[in-house]
């Protein structure tokens, strides 16, 4: 069973103002909005960063809040970083029923060296960082790990590909590319080209393209004249 972990939370108020958004990263504050599978409101809050920072560490999946005088299981369904340093921005926190299925979505990890690189040269390519899954909330992993030990150029993993067990459900498409790997890049050898005997008395193929502009355009002038 996954392992529980007290955060605390605050409410704050409902700005998007991006003084007031400043001001509460400057001050290590995390903004976040918690709702549920039980009720159609939602409630804005924050927790400080340190908080965030030890639910982290902490391994657990599922965490404890007090939204008012309620206490509520929570999983984080969402963050939200910062494209450029990684920065936490916003976190949802989602209320939910420990009978009750959710869908989440879970980290890949490839595991292995594909013998498709050691061996061959290749260039191992992962076009998927994570995967949803459907399981109750007690069951939801860490990450998924895959083997790409027998991976060879040319191989591709689909999700379709994954084993997992009962207790989870794969919710993404089947047919999206995990990890494949291709042929390394060659490096290409520019060759100046010879003169064109086509081109004489100094025409140029720039000259030529848009002579043929020209004619073209005078076709269509005649063409609409006719």
């Amino acid at each position: 069973m996954a392992d529980e972990f007290k955060i605390e939370v605050h409410k704050r108020e409902l700005s998007n103002k991006k003084s007031y958004l400043k001001n509460m990263r400057k001050e290590e504050k995390i903004t976040g909005i918690y709702y549920s599978f039980d009720s159609k409101n939602s409630a804005s809050l924050f927790l400080e960063k340190k908080s965030f920072i030890e639910a982290g560490k902490s391994g657990a999946k599922i965490f404890n809040i007090a939204v008012g005088k309620d206490k509520r299981t929570v999983i984080f369904k969402n963050i939200q970083y910062h494209p450029v340093t990684d920065e936490i921005l916003h976190v949802d926190l989602y209320g939910v029923d420990m009978k009750r299925a959710v869908v989440v979505k879970v980290l890949i990890q490839l595991t292995g060296n594909a013998t498709g690189v050691t061996n061959e040269g290749g260039i191992l390519v992962q076009s998927l960082n994570e995967i949803e899954i459907q399981c109750l909330p007690s069951d939801i992993p860490d990450d998924l790990e895959i083997d790409i030990t027998s991976l060879a150029i040319g191989d591709v993993i689909k999700v379709d590909d994954i084993k997992v067990t009962s207790e989870l459900e794969i919710k993404t498409s089947p047919e999206q590319t995990i990890a494949s790997v291709t042929h390394a890049m060659k490096e290409e050898t520019v060759v100046k080209p010879e003169e064109d005997e086509d081109f004489i008395d100094g025409e140029s193929e720039e000259t030529s393209v848009e002579d043929s502009k020209k004619e073209a355009s005078d076709g269509n002038a005649e063409n609409n004249e006719g």
